[in-house]
Parts: C-alpha cells; sequence; structure tokens
C-alpha cells in the first residue's frame, strides 16, 4: 500500500502529464487556426483552392491523440497489462 508521500508524488506526476496534455492541444489548436486563415487569406477569390493545411491538420492530429491517451488512459492501461502479466506468470507456476 502506497503511503501519502508516494501518493502525492503519483498525483502530481498524473497532474503533469495532464497539464502537458492541455498545453500541446491548446498550441495545436491556435498553429492550426492559424494555418486556416492564411490558406483562407492567400486564397483566390474564387475560393478553388486545395485546402493544403489538412495535412499539419491530420498528421499534428494523430500526435494529440496519442497524447490525450498516454495522458488520460495510459496508466490505466499500465495496470490492466501488468495485471494480466502477473496473473499469467502466477498462473504457470
Amino acid at each position: 500500500m502506497m503511503d501519502e508521500a508516494e501518493m502525492r508524488k503519483k498525483a502530481a506526476k498524473i497532474a503533469e502529464d495532464k497539464v502537458g496534455f492541455q498545453v500541446h492541444f491548446v498550441i495545436y489548436l491556435a498553429v492550426n487556426a492559424f494555418l486556416i486563415a492564411l490558406w483562407y487569406i492567400t486564397s483566390p477569390p474564387t475560393g478553388l483552392v486545395f485546402p493544403w493545411f489538412v495535412f499539419p491538420l491530420f498528421g499534428w492530429g494523430i500526435g494529440v491523440a496519442a497524447h490525450f491517451v498516454a495522458a488520460y488512459r495510459g496508466e490505466g492501461y499500465v495496470q490492466r497489462v501488468a495485471e494480466r502479466e502477473f496473473q499469467h506468470l502466477k498462473n504457470r507456476t
């Protein structure tokens, strides 16, 4: 069982991971909003220009999604895998 100091340390690490994701997400939104605005402003009046901003939007979006999973779902997943491995080793002996 964890004592209070260990729980505080673990809680601080979880909070740091979540805040790191939140900062990453805000930067993602700001940069991609700028790229979309840049595309819109530099497009000719006909509007027949390929929306090139979709490449960084989706590419970076994959990274943001992975960061979300790691920050908000990662620890639970690691604990579940560790429990399965423990049970597997326990059953083998």
